[in-house]
């Protein structure tokens, strides 16, 4: 990924860390996997920030690599308020004083504004950038995970589901920092949770992948994504 994550708090039921099972590491393995498979989820992205934080509610094409929502701020920062599609190498945005609770299913016709997709200062840009990268066309190797430092760290509940949550692996140009992210896992390898930060927040950023259906992403109408 991007950015450099680490990992802030305690999960609730948390009495780890402790090596994964095999159980848990094939579980840990697939679940980037799964929601490829998936094609798309619907997400709720937490972004933090000094003014005020935002929250981009939408959905990530995980084959198309290709999101799309609509942002709201927190706090003092609503400068951001507006609708949003982003790829890894641009980002869209429609302004809007007065966003709806969710973007409609096919992106107005005009009023975007294209620009690069930021690789560090920005942390929305490296959490638009982490939630692209929270799916895989193939499984992880799971023998390979423990040895990485992927590790259990407790149970929890997520929309009433129970989870495992689990860390790591360390990054591939990154070593030891299998413990600076951590992901909420549900017995079928499904991912309901991720939470990282960024090097320039002290608050983590926080990924909820919702419970409501997963809308397919249309291309922004007439913007050309910058490169």
């Amino acid at each position: 990924m991007a950015a450099a994550f680490l990992l802030t708090g305690h999960s609730s039921g948390s009495s780890g860390p402790r090596v994964l099972t095999s159980e848990e590491a094939n579980r840990l393995a697939i679940t980037r996997f799964r929601n490829y498979e998936a094609r798309g989820r619907a997400v709720t992205i937490t972004v933090p920030g000094t003014a005020g934080g935002l929250a981009v509610i939408g959905s990530v094409d995980f084959r198309g690599k290709r999101g799309y929502g609509v942002v709201h701020g927190t706090g003092r920062d609503t400068s951001s308020d507006g609708l949003i599609e982003w790829t890894a190498t641009s980002v869209s945005v429609h302004p809007m004083a007065n966003a709806p609770a969710h973007a409609p299913a096919s992106p107005p016709h005009s009023g975007w504004y294209s620009r690069p997709l930021q690789s560090s200062g920005s942390a929305l840009d490296t959490s638009l950038t982490i939630a692209l990268g929270l799916g895989s066309d193939r499984p992880d190797n799971a023998q390979l995970l423990p040895q990485n430092g992927a590790a259990w760290w407790g149970r929890d509940r997520v929309h009433g589901r129970p989870v495992d949550v689990m860390t790591g692996p360390s990054s591939r140009d990154r070593s030891g920092t299998a413990d600076r992210v951590r992901y909420w896992v549900g017995s079928d390898g499904t991912m309901y949770r991720v939470r990282v930060s960024v090097d320039s927040e002290s608050q983590p950023v926080l990924i909820d992948f919702d419970t409501q259906k997963y809308l397919p992403v249309k291309p922004v109408p007439g913007v050309t994504p910058a490169r």
